[in-house]
């Protein structure tokens, strides 16, 4: 089956680290088991400040110190939803993926956040949650999430809902 190229999507932006990761809270609040979410973004728009919020929306524990895992690839938090925190900065081509077991990470019973998404997009599932990171200035980020897939297509459409209660920092 070939990938669904479109999905939902909602932009919002945000004007600091706080409010990237209560939008990463709240996407870890709507979460399941099994869910994958891929995050592209040059270096330093606030993936690893939005896997906090997801890990805070996961339950995971606060005295888990959220990094993002760069040398050793993948980080596992146990809470009320596992997180899998995958980080492919380092990787160089993308074969080298199957020595990390990512399948077991897509198909298993946490949720799986990816950095650096792109660089193994044939790999993602055909249903996923994808976040677009673009810089907008000093603190303010740009979020672009699109929905592939009709679970994926509604927490979009949640997010968007979020974005309309926020006040107007968070809207484009």
């Amino acid at each position: 089956m070939a990938k669904n190229l479109r999905g939902k999507s909602a932009i919002l932006c945000t004007s600091g680290p706080e409010e990237t990761i209560q939008l990463g809270q709240f996407i870890g609040e709507t979460l399941k088991p099994g869910n994958v979410i891929g995050l592209c973004g040059e270096l330093g728009t606030g993936k690893t400040h939005l896997i906090k919020g997801l890990a805070m929306g996961l339950g995971v524990d606060h005295r888990y110190y959220v990094t993002s895992p760069s040398f050793t690839i993948i980080n596992e938090y146990p809470g009320r939803t596992p997180l899998n925190h995958i980080d492919l900065y380092r990787l160089e081509e993308m074969g080298q993926t199957e020595e990390l077991g990512y399948e077991e990470y897509f198909y298993g019973d946490g949720v799986t956040a990816i950095e650096w998404a792109e660089k193994i997009l044939p790999l993602l599932p055909e249903d996923h949650l994808m976040v677009e990171i673009a810089h907008l200035g000093e603190n303010r980020r740009k979020f672009r999430i699109r929905g592939f897939g009709r679970p994926y297509r509604d927490i979009a459409r949640k997010i968007d809902r979020w974005k309309a209660d926020r006040p107007a920092a968070a809207s484009q």
